[in-house]
């Protein structure tokens, strides 16, 4: 493909020669509003920024965001030889974001090449998510055993308070153990998977081992479903889409142990955080019995994806001040269009339910098909864990949490929390026979599941 000409002089340099600001600093990791606002002000609702070493413009205007996400007039690409740079070979070899983008999954795929691959991802995902079926109900249960079970782990031995870190011993943990469960049989009880799983997560000095096993395995498990279809995620989307390779299903499945795996576990952890803060209503809502819209004020004030990744422009555009040359790389920005009076207007602070226009979850062709799952696995996790606790209280002051650097996910790197257990908490019963041979746990004082992949993180007692 070659790059397109410019069809008109911008009136300002192109992108790689505009002075740029780096888009992961202390304000943007630890205090976001203050970095959006002051690129809000100096560049408008577009600002040219450095990811990782590399120039994008980054898209932090409600709707100018929303126009992207839309693409009603299909000026975007999600395909990275759209990328003029990456054409012409002038992005370094070892930039960190580059098998994300190369990875050539749904997110990247355009027309109707996203959308066969897409109608797979929803006839696959309609057993878990209609909750009428088998399948959601068998799911809910095993994440409400593991919520159970990870809350008693970290409590042990403490007596009725103590301390835990939420993140690592229950947010992260619990949606790695799920993605077992949408494998199927033979991964659902596979410690190793989602150790390394946990690795990647972690994002620690053997993560690249880690995602070269992960792969192998993902493939593996591809590759038995074609052959001995199963009731789980990968045969469901093989008998949507019979054509479906055994690549694609594998890119497939590794971009979903990345969301369910990743996203979902800081979904879970900021709902948590914001809960405990009490600063955007979500306390409110939860105290109202309304965790659903705890979950959607937490959503719209700390979205776990901050920024979603890369589209290219296929064509001069203007956006906001700036005119986004063909083959430039841009980043649409949730967090920061959330901050945006276009978009804060739009709900009283005291209205009982808060605006549901909220970027968490994308829009337009790549809006994320998984939100009801991801809603799920939430509910039951936030639910169980104040249901477990009649206390819970940040152990740092809200300012001195540990946020991750990434360019695209906002998450804390702990959680760390006093608690005092309900006088009246009790876990779910033991699991049935069928359940334990499903989950591989035998019930209280076993050696689960759930006990030994933290046993293996070294979050749990041996």
């Amino acid at each position: 493909m070659e790059p397109q000409k410019p069809q008109a002089d911008p009136g300002h340099p192109p992108l790689e020669e505009l002075a740029v600001q780096p888009l992961l600093n202390r304000d943007f990791e630890s205090r976001p509003a203050v970095f959006f606002e002051r690129l809000r002000e100096e560049y408008g609702p577009v600002a040219p920024v450095n990811v990782l070493g590399v120039p994008a413009w980054l898209v932090i205007g409600y709707s100018q965001t929303l126009d992207v996400l839309r693409d009603t007039r299909g000026v975007w690409s999600r395909r990275v030889d759209s990328w003029r740079a990456y054409r012409d070979g002038e992005v370094p070899a070892d930039w960190p974001m580059l098998p994300v983008v190369e990875s050539g999954n749904s997110a990247f795929r355009d027309g109707a090449d996203a959308t066969r691959l897409r109608g797979a991802w929803s006839e696959g995902l309609r057993p878990f998510q209609d909750r009428s079926r088998l399948e959601a109900k068998a799911l809910e249960g095993a994440i409400l055993r593991y919520a159970d079970e990870l809350i008693t782990v970290l409590a042990e031995g403490s007596g009725r308070t103590g301390w835990a870190d939420l993140s690592a011993q229950y947010a992260r943990p619990l949606p790695l153990m799920v993605i077992g469960r949408l494998l199927g049989e033979g991964a659902d009880g596979d410690d190793e998977l989602i150790i390394d799983l946990w690795r990647i997560v972690d994002a620690g000095p053997d993560s690249h081992e880690a995602s070269d096993r992960l792969n192998a395995r993902v493939a593996s498990v591809c590759a038995a479903r074609a052959e001995a279809p199963g009731s789980d995620l990968p045969s469901y989307m093989l008998a949507a889409v019979p054509d479906l390779t055994a690549d694609e299903l594998t890119r497939e499945m590794t971009m979903m142990t990345v969301m369910v795996g990743d996203v979902t576990g800081t979904l879970i952890c900021n709902t948590i955080t914001e809960i405990l803060i009490g600063a955007t209503g979500a306390r409110d809502s939860m105290s109202a019995g309304m965790i659903q819209e705890a979950i959607n004020r937490a959503s719209a004030a700390n979205p776990p994806m901050a920024n979603l990744a890369f589209r290219w422009a296929k064509a001069d555009v203007r956006l906001g001040r700036f005119q986004v040359g063909a083959g430039d790389p841009v980043l649409v920005s949730p967090a920061a269009a959330h901050l945006d009076p276009a978009f804060t207007r739009t709900s009283a602070p005291d209205s009982i339910y808060s605006s549901r226009a909220h970027l968490a979850w994308g829009a337009g062709p790549h809006a994320c098909l998984g939100r009801d799952l991801a809603t799920t696995i939430t509910t039951i996790a936030v639910d169980r864990l104040f249901d477990r606790f009649s206390g819970l209280r940040l152990a740092l002051p809200a300012d001195q949490l540990p946020w991750r650097s990434s360019p695209l996910i906002r998450g804390l790197r702990s959680l760390p929390v006093t608690y005092e257990l309900a006088a009246d908490a009790v876990p779910t019963p033991p699991p049935t026979s069928a359940q334990e041979e499903r989950d591989g746990s035998s019930g209280e004082g076993s050696d689960s599941l759930v006990r030994r992949v933290l046993r293996m993180m070294r979050l749990s007692p041996s």
